[in-house]
């Protein structure tokens, strides 16, 4: 049974929805950042990095455990290892370009737009860091517009990539609720490809998990 170290954050979640959607048979460790959970040996011995997500499937590549970590990582190796979320040939690379568009742009970006409308960030007087971070969370969705129009999932068939993206313009609405000033309201195709990713099953089970205290 794979080993889920997580938190019902946008990376956590990814993982937790893909294993749900592939099926796969999982436990839940809650890594309580309030006690630090993250800085101990034992999970550093996981992810020198001490950030969640992170896994161990004892039935990793010939038959060895695996640790991993990075939530793009994982999720390439959820669907190499079961053949699903994944197309083969070209596909393959436009899935994996636009799960690499959201470890780069979109959730670095979006995290600030979290810090400096959200969190501590926005204490701070000066309006030039949340006006760069707003500016530039508003011109990755609108590249996600203009790609989702005529579409039902970001490439080809519901994949990793859709796994990636969507749970961070969920956070950006409705956890910093940032959505008015990033320009989200005003991107009906990327509101609609969120209410699909929203509306299956295994996304609002896995949205859930670790469970909150």
């Amino acid at each position: 049974m794979i080993q889920l170290y997580s938190l019902p954050t946008p990376n956590g979640v990814k993982v937790s929805i893909a294993l749900e959607e592939l099926g796969l048979p999982y436990e839940v460790h809650r890594i309580d950042f309030g006690q630090s959970d993250q800085h101990t040996a034992e999970f550093l011995s996981l992810n020198p990095n001490g950030k969640i997500p992170a896994i161990i499937d004892p039935d990793g590549p010939g038959g060895k455990p695996l640790p991993l970590f990075e939530s793009g990582a994982i999720l390439l190796y959820l669907a190499e290892k079961t053949g699903k979320l994944m197309p083969a040939g070209a596909g393959r690379w436009e899935v994996i370009q636009w799960l690499m568009f959201q470890m780069g742009g979109i959730g670095p970006m979006f995290g600030q737009v979290g810090y400096f409308h959200h969190f501590a960030g926005k204490e701070i007087e000066d309006p030039r860091p949340r006006t760069r971070y707003f500016n530039e969370a508003r011109r990755l969705l609108s590249v996600l517009d203009q790609r989702m129009a005529g579409r039902d999932w970001i490439a080809g068939d519901y994949s990793i990539a859709d796994i990636s993206i969507c749970p961070w313009v969920r956070n950006l609405r409705d956890g910093y609720l940032a959505g008015k000033e990033t320009g989200l309201a005003e991107m009906p195709n990327v509101l609609a490809w969120l209410d699909r990713f929203l509306a299956r099953p295994a996304v609002e089970r896995g949205l859930k998990i670790p469970a909150r205290p």
